[in-house]
């Protein structure tokens, strides 16, 4: 079986549990990672047995022996950052939040495109063994037609400006760090778009949301109560409520396991996934699967979702008032 060579832009957190999963997968080599800083690459190069180690972007995107770059930079950098490697003929898997705004992502799909490279979010909770159990739960009507969905994702960060979630200029704030994850669940155990989209939220002076409510209508019979938050332990459990039942999803954007009960609080069916790395190698198998067989995008999970799920954020920020500079930037026509 082909090896996929990967390289990762980006050595914080997120990129080291990124690596952390791809040093363990067969058939898979990390080759790569670069960083604006050469020593912190050299570091991160040493600590997961990295071969190259480069103090700049372009020189990875460069590196005619990699197949595809993570990208694990703040969302604001995620549009430039792509386009690199997109324009050296990279496929890229993009952290999450994609962009800051549907007109990057939907450059950002037409670029990969015109260049014809694979291109992807890396909303790894999508390719998660319990996600998909739940889909075929409901897909099955295991707790008949869905009525109501519950979904929170928060957390408290203390404040403090220098943070990036508190920090305008790098688009901060709960919806695009935290509330992506809900809305994307949402839309995608639904299979299909709201009708109607209404919110709320706490804002900061300088006027990014710290936390939210925001309520998605899908058709005449099911709705989503969603929220999100950095100030606040809003919860990390999702719970689908049908006509006969309702499935718990303790911790589902990293879950290990869903419950059906039935109307009386009886435990029907359980399901528990056993043996992963850390979560984070489902969607990096996706990945390896689609270059395998010369794929541009995910079946499951399309740039056209991500980009239905950054024009519902755009529509929650513009009924706030809530502008970003890349929403005003003429660059690339957006």
């Amino acid at each position: 079986m082909r090896i996929i060579k990967w390289g990762i832009i980006g050595a914080g957190n997120i990129s080291a549990s990124f690596a952390a999963a791809l040093k363990q997968m067969e058939y898979t080599e990390l080759a790569a990672i670069a960083s604006r800083d050469v020593n912190k690459a050299k570091d991160f190069a040493g600590k997961f047995g990295i071969r190259k180690a480069y103090g700049s972007y372009e020189e990875l995107a460069k590196d005619k022996d990699i197949d595809v770059i993570y990208i694990g930079t703040p969302h604001t950098e995620h549009m430039k950052n792509a386009e690199l490697c997109i324009k050296n003929g990279k496929a890229v898997l993009c952290e999450k939040p994609f962009t800051v705004n549907s007109k990057e992502t939907k450059y950002l799909m037409d670029l990969a495109k015109e260049h014809k490279v694979f291109l992807m979010e890396a909303m790894w909770t999508k390719f998660l063994p319990v996600t998909k159990k739940v889909k075929e739960w409901i897909t099955n009507e295991k707790i008949g037609k869905v009525k109501k969905m519950q979904v929170g994702f928060g957390f408290t960060v203390p404040y403090n400006e220098s943070n990036r979630l508190y920090n305008y200029s790098l688009a901060g704030g709960a919806l695009l760090d935290a509330g992506v994850y809900p809305i994307t669940y949402a839309v995608h155990l639904m299979g299909k778009l709201p009708v109607q989209v209404v919110s709320t939220g706490v804002f900061l002076d300088n006027g990014i949301d710290v936390q939210n409510c925001i309520l998605f209508k899908f058709g005449m019979d099911a709705i989503a109560m969603l929220s999100s938050a950095i100030n606040a332990e809003v919860g990390k459990e999702a719970i689908i409520i049908g006509d006969s039942g309702k499935i718990v999803i303790p911790n589902f954007w990293m879950a290990d396991k869903a419950v059906i009960y039935d109307q009386k609080g009886n435990e029907i069916e359980a399901y528990t996934e056993d043996g992963r790395i850390n979560g984070y190698e489902f969607q990096a198998y996706e990945v390896n699967a689609c270059l395998r067989t010369g794929q541009l995008e995910s079946k499951l999970n399309p740039v056209q979702d991500t980009l239905d799920i950054l024009s519902i954020m755009d529509g929650i920020r513009e009924d706030w008032g809530l502008k970003y500079q890349q929403d005003l930037d003429s660059s690339h026509s957006i």
